[in-house]
C-alpha cells in the first residue's frame, strides 16, 4: 500500500472514530425521552413490546462502525475507538454537572429547573451507559474476531450478527439494572424495556449487514485488500 493510500486509509478512519463518538455521546445525552415505534398495540411485562428510548437509535451505530474498523483495520483500532469514546462520555459527563451547577439567569430561555429536569439524570445515565457500553463493545469486538478467525476471514454476516446479538444483549441488561438500581426507571418496567430493546437492536443488526458488506466492498475495492487481509496504518 502506498503513503497516497495510507494518508487516505487514516482520514476515513478519523471520520469513522468521530462518527462513532458523536452516535454514543448523543444517546447518552437523550436518552430520557421514550417513544412507541411499533403500530400494534402488543404488551409484554406489562409494557409495550416496543417502548424505547430514543437513546437507543444512534446507539447501533457504535456496533455498525466497530465491526467495519475490526473488519478492515483490525482488533487494535476497534479497541482504540472504543476507549476514546469511554473518554468521550467522561468529558460529556463533566461539562453537563458544571453546566448543571451554575445558576440561570431571570431571563434564560431554559432555567435551571428544566435544564436539570432534562440532564439532572445525566451524570448516572452516563455512568450505566459506560459500563454497559465498556463490557458490550469489549465483548462484541472480542467475539468478532473470534469468528473471524474460526471462518478464516469468510461469512462476514455470521460475525457481524453473532457479535453484535450477545453484545447488545449485554449492553440493554446492563444499562438498565443500573438505571434500575438508581431509581430512574421503575423495576416493573425492566423486563419489558429489555425484551423490548434487545429486539429492536437485534432487528437494527439485521438491517445494517447489507451496509457492512457494502462498507467491506468499498474498503476492499479502494485498497485492493484480499479476504482476511487489515489496513496497517503505522
Amino acid at each position: 500500500m502506498t503513503l497516497k493510500d495510507k494518508l487516505v486509509a487514516q482520514r476515513i478512519y478519523l471520520f469513522l472514530a468521530a462518527l462513532f463518538i458523536t452516535s454514543l455521546v448523543v444517546s447518552n445525552l437523550i436518552f430520557q425521552k421514550f417513544f412507541y415505534w411499533y403500530p400494534v398495540d402488543v404488551e409484554i411485562f406489562g409494557s409495550k413490546l416496543f417502548e424505547i428510548s430514543v437513546g437507543i437509535l444512534p446507539y447501533p451505530i457504535t456496533f455498525l462502525i466497530t465491526d467495519l474498523i475490526s473488519e478492515i483495520y483490525g482488533k487494535k483500532r476497534a479497541n482504540q475507538v472504543v476507549v476514546a469514546g469511554i473518554f468521550a462520555s467522561a468529558f460529556s459527563l463533566l461539562i453537563v454537572y458544571v453546566s448543571n451547577s451554575v445558576p440561570a439567569t431571570s431571563w434564560s430561555p431554559v432555567g435551571n429547573k428544566m435544564f436539570s429536569t432534562v440532564f439532572g439524570s445525566t451524570a448516572i445515565a452516563v455512568f450505566a451507559s459506560m459500563m454497559a457500553y465498556l463490557l458490550a463493545q469489549f465483548v462484541d469486538i472480542q467475539i468478532y474476531h473470534f469468528w473471524k478467525r474460526l471462518t478464516k476471514g469468510k461469512h462476514l454476516w455470521l460475525r457481524n450478527n453473532f457479535s453484535t446479538w450477545l453484545s447488545q444483549f449485554v449492553d440493554t441488561l446492563t444499562i438498565l439494572l443500573l438505571l434500575c438500581s438508581f431509581d430512574i426507571i421503575a423495576w416493573e418496567r425492566f423486563s419489558g424495556l429489555l425484551v423490548a430493546g434487545f429486539l429492536f437492536k437485534v432487528l437494527v443488526a439485521l438491517f445494517d449487514t447489507p451496509f457492512l458488506y457494502l462498507g467491506v466492498y468499498l474498503f476492499r475495492r479502494r485498497f485492493n485488500l484480499k479476504i482476511n487481509e487489515e489496513i496497517d496504518l503505522i
